[in-house]
């Protein structure tokens, strides 16, 4: 090796782009970077080239990882000693590090990697290299000594402590092919000693010695020989595959002397690449029999799933098709008791909306059920004024209170936090079924609705809730199995109050999950007292009372309204509401009709239903958001209230969601609300820039890239697209993944994205999007939680696909 010639480094790592910012940061040293892109490659490698100053090794990798490289590395002779060093994305803990050093590493680094740091610990062992490199170079400057007879003896006496030292035969040869000289590795691999050695012909050890004498011929032709493929035989048989270098020595007059042979001994990397071949074939037979075992213990539950699965879309379709015809009972309803009306008639007709709006309510607590019983109940924490969320949900009741000429008396605490994070949806229900049963058993008196703060600190708030009515009462032996399913008070209660005994039932389980407690207190015949604590999140954000119901506004009159619904009755149902409201209105059948409209007019607002012919509602906001580029406000109507439905709605961009039956008051509510405040009309993403709605949010930051390519345009332009090919399958992969509840590939999926983050200064909070995912996949099980970080993870990664073939094409036009 001359003094100014590159030192070589073998970098292993299964991406690509780890792999390329690695030889960038290293393209300012005179070193020769060898790239490797799996632990198999890496071996192969190193089984023709011993030479690196240095290994650099990812740590996770398919197939074989980091640490089962580097055992295989330092079963090697020749390598047993070469300094290797780790990098990784993460350090979970002190096993892992030691696992890491009592595989052969000497340092550990963590990813995203410091250059500056880098480079320091790779100079280090480079100098080493160097130096030990210098000391053979000044051997040969010995030999060119050879006036100075102290330094031939020097010269001898460190060529022969060197050549003794090697492991590889190494052998003197003159042109006529005898042997002159050769060091202790010779004499053990053949078998025969020194004396018996020197002056026989050199081709006879070797099982194929008229290819051996071939070989040595091109020494003579070419000056050097390198990496022939030759067996020694050892005189007791043994055979040793060794690779035959060789080189011609000439004297000061450049007279060729001779030839130097060293038959590298490569027996151990043959074994090595056979015993790898055939880890692998008993790897794949373990995975086969693993995957067999796996589906043998699926198929044991699969009836159970299955079950579950029929329970779910029955009562999906159930829903649907119950609420659909509802919709139009109880919204005509509704419509013909504005007009005018005999005694009788009204009577009729108010028969008919207490039935339906009784069935809606049935309806409902079974699908409550449904989702408690199956795990599918999820909490948010938004903010929400929590004094209007109450006084909306009382306003609720002031009709049938007059009706039965009760008393309905609220006492709110004046110290509660305006605005609190919680989940206002699951409250209003709690408080919906407590008010609800009290106005049911109560016939002369009052209802008092109290809110009181409990402890109050820096992050949260503690409120105790209770609902207090003169009723009935309950019995003392039935206030233990108040809160099961299908119970009631008596026997009678159903028969006399109506109901299915699960509304209770359906409050306890909304109400523990959040970490909160509920209890009764009732005396027979003097009434009860419900009352439940829950904790809230404080916040200095302020919001709009989303759920606040407008009173009618004659001035409000220049709204236009788009109406996508199939069912005709539907449509006439939505027809004669906006009318009411003042509002001009349109329908289209289906999605398809509901494109073409927006393309040739302007509307203010949409009322999309989901279930529709030829293009439903989910398809058509879609295309509406990403295709037309739209932020037109959407409100989805559906006769399905499952979770799936409302989370699709908020990952397609929906602004809001109405179950079927229609609430003409809330529809009213939630129209004007949404066209009066542009934030709430903004459409409903995972990340909005609160501080700036006006300002694009941006995923990405090429400060870092900038850096470390040097402002290098062609350098900039690799790696750009590098991100662009490799992100969307990645993403592919770790939907379908998750599809298929494939853990272990989703994990390995989710943590090969996590260095490309910091490469493209995506911000930090994204990459923990990925590392919360890897999490998850130790758990082994699907859920919601993980269904929105797959989704967040795929918005953030296409859209930052989107930034960067925006600055390729600027970087390209520059």
């Amino acid at each position: 090796m001359k003094i100014n010639s590159p030192v070589k480094i073998l970098l292993v790592d299964d991406l690509p782009e780890n792999l390329f910012a690695l030889e960038v940061i290293l393209s300012n040293e005179n070193y020769l970077c060898v790239k490797a892109n799996s632990g198999n490659e890496a071996l192969k490698i190193l089984l023709h080239q011993q030479d690196f100053a240095i290994i650099l090794i990812d740590v996770q990798m398919p197939m074989m990882d980091g640490f089962e490289t580097v055992e295989l590395i330092r079963q090697i002779e020749k390598l047993k000693h070469v300094p290797i060093i780790f990098l990784t994305a993460s350090m979970d803990n002190s096993a892992q590090i030691y696992k890491g050093y009592q595989a052969g590493a000497v340092d550990y680094m963590i990813k995203p990697l410091l250059p500056e740091i880098l480079k320091a610990k790779v100079a280090v062992f480079v100098d080493l290299y160097k130096k030990n490199q210098e000391l053979l170079i000044q051997a040969e400057q010995l030999k060119k000594l050879n006036t100075d007879l102290k330094a031939q003896k020097l010269l001898s006496k460190y060529s022969l402590s060197l050549i003794e030292a090697s492991h590889d035969p190494l052998f003197a040869i003159s042109p006529e092919g005898k042997i002159t000289d050769m060091n202790n590795a010779s004499v053990k691999v053949t078998g025969i000693s020194r004396e018996k050695l020197i002056g026989t012909d050199f081709f006879d050890y070797f099982t194929e010695p008229q290819k051996a004498g071939e070989v040595y011929q091109k020494v003579f032709e070419k000056g050097f020989v390198a990496d022939s493929p030759l067996i020694l035989r050892h005189k007791n048989g043994k055979l040793t595959e060794v690779l035959f270098n060789g080189s011609v020595y000439k004297d000061d007059k450049e007279n060729v002397l001779g030839v130097v042979i060293v038959a590298r001994d490569v027996t151990d990397q043959k074994r090595i690449e056979k015993e790898l071949i055939e880890a692998k074939v008993f790897a794949e037979l373990a995975t086969t029999i693993a995957e067999e075992a796996k589906i043998n213990a699926e198929n044991a539950t699969i009836i159970a799933k299955n079950a579950v699965k029929a329970k779910q879309q029955f009562l999906s379709n159930m829903s649907h098709e119950i609420r659909t015809p509802m919709n139009a009972i109880i919204g005509f309803t509704k419509v013909v008791l504005k007009t005018d009306l005999s005694t009788k008639q009204k009577e009729y007709l108010n028969a008919i909306k207490i039935s339906g709006d009784t069935l809606i309510v049935l309806i409902n607590d079974i699908l409550d059920l449904a989702k408690v019983d199956a795990g599918k109940m999820t909490f948010e924490k938004t903010p929400f004024k929590m004094e209007c969320t109450i006084s909306a949900m009382l306003h609720l009741f002031e009709a049938k209170i007059q009706e039965k000429n009760l008393k309905l008396v609220k006492i709110y605490d004046p110290k509660i936090p305006k605005v609190l994070l919680g989940d206002s949806i699951r409250l209003h229900q709690v408080i919906l079924n407590l008010v609800s049963n009290a106005v049911k058993f109560t016939t002369k008196g009052k209802i008092t609705v109290s809110v009181n703060l409990l402890h109050e600190d820096d992050d949260k708030v503690i409120l105790e809730f209770a609902v207090t009515d003169t009723g009935i009462g309950i019995s003392e032996e039935k206030i233990g199995t108040i809160f099961e399913n299908f119970q009631q008070a008596t026997s009678g209660t159903s028969r006399l109050y109506g109901g299915t005994g699960l509304g209770l039932a359906i409050v306890k389980q909304l109400i523990e999950p959040q970490g909160g407690s509920i209890r009764v207190k009732s005396i027979i015949n003097e009434g009860s007292t419900f009352s439940f604590i829950l904790s809230f999140e404080k916040t200095n954000v302020d919001t709009a009372l989303e759920n606040e119901m407008l009173e009618l506004d004659s001035e409000i009159n220049n709204i236009k309204v788009l109406v996508v619904e199939d069912i005709a009755l539907n449509q006439l149902l939505m027809k004669t509401l906006l009318e009411d409201f003042g509002f001009a209105n349109e329908i289209a059948e289906n999605g398809k009709i509901a494109i073409e409209k927006l393309k040739e007019k302007n509307y203010d607002i949409i009322l999309m239903d989901l279930q529709m012919p030829e293009m439903n509602g989910f398809e058509a906001t879609e295309y509406i958001r990403n295709t037309m580029n739209s932020t037109i406000p959407i409100i989805a109507l559906s006769a399905d209230v499952t979770t799936v439905d409302a989370d699709k709605c908020k990952a397609l961009g929906m602004n809001d969601y109405m179950a079927k039956p229609i609430d003409e008051r809330l529809l009213y509510s939630k129209i004007v609300g949404i066209l009066n405040n542009p934030k709430r009309a903004k459409v409903n993403t995972f990340f909005e820039n609160e501080e700036n709605p006006k300002k694009k949010l941006r995923y990405i930051d090429l400060t870092y890239l900038n850096q470390r390519t040097k402002s290098n345009p062609k350098l900039m332009m690799e790696m750009i697209s590098l991100y662009l090919v490799q992100t969307p399958p990645i993403i592919d992969t770790i939907k379908q993944s998750f599809a298929d509840q494939n853990w272990s590939l989703l994990g390995a999926a989710a943590h090969k994205m996590i260095p490309s983050f910091s490469i493209m200064g995506i911000s930090p909070d994204f990459e923990n999007l990925a590392k919360k995912i890897q999490e998850l996949t130790m758990v082994q099980e699907k859920s919601e939680e993980m269904h929105d970080l797959v989704l967040q993870l795929e918005h953030v990664c296409l859209q930052a696909c989107i930034e960067l073939e925006e600055e390729l094409q600027i970087i390209k036009n520059s």
